[in-house]
């Protein structure tokens, strides 16, 4: 009731409703897989506007995994918890932050902030990083503690050598760490700080990899807006809607790959040992459009955003257009449906799941709200082969929606734990699920 008279009222202020479009697609042909059917965009006079409702989960229920495993509560009780990193002595760590209130902005901010609201995005923001430690690998948390407190919305964290870091949403943190630490201290030394807008910080994860060889750092930075419609737009997303490379002896970092308006999810591919990413594609054009994806990222690349999508389609809002930029955009490697929200994603090399489970990825759907019916809400796997993904996405992880289509959860983190089993961060329903084989 509470999500109707919203929309209703959203519709009288001539702001955000649902109004109609085509028929979404429902073959699965459209929006998936390596070669992804596009259909025409399609701009209503207002979007559509429908994300589900946060509710939670009622007492003992839970997902359901795929056939032969099964789903556990491996912590509860904590405040939005996102990305999901496994120390190399096994200690998980879970990022707890929220979405900030849009200020400024006046109804239309007002809309945006409701919607939000409704969807469980602007919880209490805990700022803070929980350690949780299964030292027998029993499946069970002995050790619950605080590992890092008074940050600015954390999100990614790697471990190199004597160093921990973090990515606040305005600047990449250093703390000293030995293994085993179960809480660092200080308030960690800056290293890069990240362009912000006071009041309105659009896509504010910042997921963070180191590299293989621990010199370097990999840094997600999404976009500010969801399409900048002119140059003075177009100003504003200077260094965002891209991937920064940080050189740790130095410091010095530089963009090394753009046009990706809000990537997420940084992993290195099995086999070929490539860079990859999710990435959260546009709104607004229409239920189908744009697949969000996964793609190995090169040095240098560009991939659109936001003169165009998928390669060379352009999206005609921006003004001016760019066909310069528009030749040179990358098609990314798999599409992952449009308005999913993928965020997490995990290339599985453990040995517990079958071996059908081992080399894909598995990803963590956040969920829509830009689509009359909802797509995502649930953790999908995509196999590869050969260090490409080699079959279409299967559901591995549902029922985060119920029959009312109210959300009990949203997916976001996916990572594995010391013994092979899948972790899954849920900020709605404020719990990390662990999946085995039954």
């Amino acid at each position: 009731m509470r999500r109707l008279q919203f929309v209703r009222a959203a519709c009288v202020l001539l702001l955000l409703a649902a109004c109609g479009g085509p028929a979404p697609d429902r073959t699965g042909t459209v929006g998936y897989g390596a070669a992804p059917l596009l259909p025409e965009a399609h701009r209503g006079l207002l979007p559509t506007v429908n994300a589900a409702r946060a509710v939670g989960w009622p007492a003992g229920a839970a997902p359901v995994a795929a056939e032969g495993f099964a789903v556990a509560r491996y912590a509860e009780g904590l405040a939005h918890p996102r990305q999901i990193v496994t120390l190399p002595n096994g200690d998980v760590l879970v990022a707890e932050a929220s979405t900030l209130p849009e200020r400024g902005g006046g109804l239309l901010a007002w809309a945006r902030n409701s919607v939000q609201r409704s969807a469980g995005a602007l919880a209490e923001n805990a700022n803070r990083i929980t350690l949780l430690r299964d030292a027998d690998g029993d499946g069970d948390v002995d050790l619950r503690t605080v590992f890092a407190e008074g940050l600015n919305q954390p999100y990614g964290m790697a471990v190199v050598g004597a160093h921990f870091y973090v990515a606040n949403t305005d600047a990449v943190l250093r703390f000293a760490y030995r293994e085993g630490q179960t809480r660092v201290e200080g308030e960690g030394a800056v290293i890069v700080r990240i362009p912000q807008r006071e009041g309105r910080n659009g896509h504010w994860t910042r997921d963070l990899i180191a590299s293989p060889d621990g010199t370097k750092l990999y840094l997600s930075v999404g976009s500010l807006s969801n399409i900048p419609r002119n140059a003075r737009e177009l100003a504003l997303e200077e260094s965002r809607a891209a991937i920064w490379e940080i050189d740790l002896a130095s410091g010095a970092h530089r963009i090394f790959a753009s046009g990706l308006r809000n990537p997420n999810g940084l992993a290195w591919a099995p086999v070929t040992g490539a860079l990859w990413t999710v990435v959260n594609e546009r709104d607004e054009l229409g239920d189908d459009l744009v697949p969000d994806y996964m793609t190995s990222v090169r040095d240098g690349g560009f991939y659109g955003w936001p003169w165009s999508y998928f390669g060379d389609n352009v999206d005609t809002r921006v003004r001016p257009p760019n066909p310069e930029m528009v030749a040179r955009a990358i098609a990314p490697d798999y599409a992952l449906g449009a308005h999913t929200a993928s965020l997490g994603m995990h290339f599985y090399l453990g040995t517990l799941f079958p071996e059908p489970y081992r080399g894909g990825a598995f990803i963590g759907q956040h969920g829509s709200w830009n689509r009359s019916e909802p797509s995502g809400y649930k953790v999908i796997y995509v196999p590869f082969t050969d260090g490409r993904p080699s079959g279409p996405p299967q559901d591995f992880l549902t029922g985060f929606l119920d029959a009312d289509e109210r959300a009990r959860g949203r997916p976001v983190g996916v990572a594995m734990d010391r013994t092979g089993a899948l972790l899954v961060s849920d900020d709605v329903g404020n719990i990390v699920w662990r999946v085995a084989p039954d």
